[in-house]
């Protein structure tokens, strides 16, 4: 008999900034995982208005988001892909979910203090981290993809989990952090010390998985870097240079070593048009991809990929339903 997959889950929220960042450090690694785990990938739209968002840009995004995924070599005959907010269960069972969480719990999330700061506190970016554990609990996900800022997130699903099981029986699995072997580390060209951010007013900040080709050089001629012209990683001291060696490495699969080697003492110049044109390289494929979509096609994809995942989740949520006493049929 063959042994059971373990099933991943992740999310992302839809927006036109989707960038290199989110793709040496995310979704790179989702297309691996669809050889070796069952994978369920969700556009989660229903985060993403938690903060202001005019809904003609919202509707623009979602499908953009969909073709950026599928661009980069995602699969809807491997992969379980579709948008949040077409999945009603996920909403169900958050609130759900909700009852049993504890507010002490939401005070301490960063990342609510973080957002707060920036668009004022409203109650679904409160509770957001439970719509979050909804999300990866409501398909019995056992694995999650995780970076350092995810973490905080996942215990707090685990803890809503362990405490339902407490309670109502056995129902959820405790999912754990599942940490690629390399997981790529990329800052803002404007401010290396920062995450490239989707959300970052300057454009300069990111470079655009869809960008074109001279956008990408003229944004990595651009980016900060230092007056020593020595090519070397030294994050406390040459934090833009080190960055941009790191995307290098992960675009060329080359060591920084190599390419410390190749490019020390060769200026700032030749080096960032090199690693402007190992950007292009690694991406010329999926924005190849990306103009090639039909987005009628795209929407037929999602509709199809939300059908599947209402039929499960509903299997799923009905034993939900049961244990905490809204169902007994």
């Amino acid at each position: 008999m063959s042994q059971k997959k373990h099933k991943v889950f992740s999310g992302v929220q839809p927006t036109g900034n989707m960038h290199i960042g989110n793709y040496l450090g995310a979704f790179r690694n989702w297309v691996r995982l669809q050889d070796e785990y069952e994978t369920i990938y969700c556009i989660v739209d229903l985060h993403a208005i938690t903060v202001p968002i005019a809904p003609a840009d919202l509707h623009a995004q979602r499908l953009e988001a969909a073709k950026v995924l599928l661009a980069v070599g995602l699969d809807p005959s491997r992969s379980l892909i579709y948008m949040q907010s077409q999945v009603p269960q996920h909403a169900e069972l958050s609130w759900i979910l909700g009852t049993m969480t504890q507010l002490g719990v939401l005070n301490r999330m960063t990342q609510f203090k973080e957002k707060s700061d920036r668009v004022g506190p409203n109650l679904g970016l409160y509770s957001y981290p439970v719509l979050m554990a909804a999300d990866i609990l409501l398909h019995r996900c056992d694995l999650v993809p995780v970076g350092d800022d995810q973490r905080q997130h996942l215990e707090v699903t685990r803890d809503l989990a362990e405490r339902f099981n407490n309670r109502f029986g056995e129902v959820f699995p405790l999912p754990d952090a599942l940490i690629p072997p390399t997981s790529a580390r990329v800052m803002s060209l404007a401010d290396p010390t920062s995450k490239m951010s989707k959300s970052e007013p300057n454009e300069r900040s990111r470079i655009l998985i869809v960008d074109p080709p001279e956008a990408i050089r003229q944004k990595v001629k651009a980016a900060v870097t230092d007056s020593e012209p020595t090519v070397r990683l030294d994050w406390e001291a040459k934090p833009g240079l080190s960055n941009l060696l790191e995307i290098m490495a992960d675009c060329t699969r080359r060591t920084i070593d190599d390419l410390v080697d190749e490019y020390a003492d060769g200026g700032y110049g030749k080096f960032k048009e090199a690693v402007a044109e190992a950007i292009v390289v690694e991406l010329a494929p999926v924005r190849a991809r990306y103009q090639d979509l039909d987005d009628a096609e795209v929407a037929r994809l999602m509709q199809k990929g939300a059908l599947d995942a209402r039929t499960q989740a509903e299997g799923y949520q009905h034993q939900v339903r049961r244990a905490v006493g809204l169902d007994r049929v």
